[in-house]
Parts: C-alpha cells; sequence; structure tokens
C-alpha cells in the first residue's frame, strides 16, 4: 500500500466517525460548532500521527505481555504535551474543549490504530495512516460542526447566515447531534453506493 492509498483509506474506507463509528463522545459532545469540532479533530489527529509513529519505531523492544499499556502510556504522554501546547497558545479551545482533551487519551481510535496498524508496520506507513485516519476524523467532526452550527445557530465558523429567527435551537442540543450524525452517515452510505 503506498501513502496515498494508506491516507485514502482514512479518510473514506475506515473513516472512523461515518464507517467505523468510533470516537463517538467527542464527535457528539464537542461538534457544537464547526470551530470545536474542526478543533478536536486536529489534537486527536495530532496525537494520533504522533503515537503511531513512535509505537512503530518501538514495537519490537515493547513486550507483548505490557503492549497494550505501554500504548497507553505513549498516548498519554502526547496528550499531555498537546494539553499544555493548547492551554499556553489557544485558551479559547482549552475552554470551548475543557474535558474532552485529556479524554483523548481514552479515544479508541488511537488505541486501535496503534494496536491494528502502528503495531505492525514500519514508521512511514504508521505516519501516513494516522494522517488519514486523522484527517477522516477531522473532516467527519467538522462536517457535524458545520452542520449543527449553521442549523442551530445560522452561522458556520462564527459567521452568520441566517437571521435569528430561522434558527433550530435543537441542533445544538445533544439530540440535534445524534439526528444530524444520523442523517450524515446516512448521506456517506448513499454516496459510497452510488
Amino acid at each position: 500500500m503506498n501513502a496515498i492509498q494508506i491516507i485514502k483509506n482514512g479518510i473514506v474506507k475506515e473513516n472512523p466517525t461515518f464507517v467505523l463509528m468510533l470516537g463517538m463522545c467527542p464527535t457528539l459532545a464537542t461538534t457544537t460548532s464547526a470551530v470545536n469540532g474542526m478543533s478536536m479533530g486536529l489534537a486527536t489527529m495530532a496525537v494520533l500521527i504522533c503515537t503511531n509513529v513512535v509505537i512503530s519505531c518501538l514495537k519490537s523492544v515493547i513486550p507483548d505481555k505490557v503492549r497494550i499499556p505501554v500504548f497507553i502510556v505513549v498516548i498519554a504522554a502526547f496528550v499531555t504535551i498537546l494539553q499544555m501546547v493548547i492551554k499556553a497558545f489557544l485558551p479559547d479551545i482549552d475552554a470551548a474543549l475543557g474535558l474532552f482533551i485529556p479524554l483523548i487519551v481514552v479515544n479508541c481510535i488511537i488505541l486501535g490504530r496503534a494496536e491494528a496498524f502502528a503495531a505492525k508496520k514500519p514508521p512511514v506507513a504508521s505516519l501516513f495512516d494516522g494522517i488519514g485516519i486523522g484527517l477522516g476524523f477531522t473532516l467527519g467532526l467538522t462536517l457535524l460542526g458545520i452542520c449543527r452550527e449553521c442549523l442551530g445557530n445560522g452561522s458556520i465558523f462564527g459567521f452568520t447566515l441566517l437571521p435569528e429567527t430561522y434558527n433550530i435551537l435543537l441542533f445544538v442540543l445533544p439530540p440535534g447531534a445524534f439526528i444530524t450524525l444520523g442523517f450524515l452517515i446516512a448521506i456517506v452510505n448513499k454516496v459510497k453506493k452510488a
């Protein structure tokens, strides 16, 4: 598999949001706006790329009996670094995402890719897998955030498109996340079959 195929696989065939349906907690909770969705996706992608590369480099020295705890420690180290960077340089994003940044440690996408891909493949392929899956997750969260923000607030990325009288509050609330995700998954499945 070459780099382009690996990246395309993560965006289309194994999209974490619309195909694998992994990482649903941050997907539903942080996508009240396009900026929040994109920020969470990019944060997860950064951790995923770093984790994949490190685990791929260390796979031959990690004993099989402790590989999962080692994976968790590697993921936690990168999440801690990421959280410090976000707190220092992006306080608005830190305030918006809050608790969901530390929860990246237990995101099943990252641990799953570490186990299924990075622990078996070379570092370069693992890098591209992290990019592909991370882009797929980021695109999914951003698209969900755009839909919810547009329908719920009448804006996209903070730019007002619709007057307040056309806003549907439901889409900013948790039930709106489930409804929007369901429709987006149906659309993705329809497009893939066509």
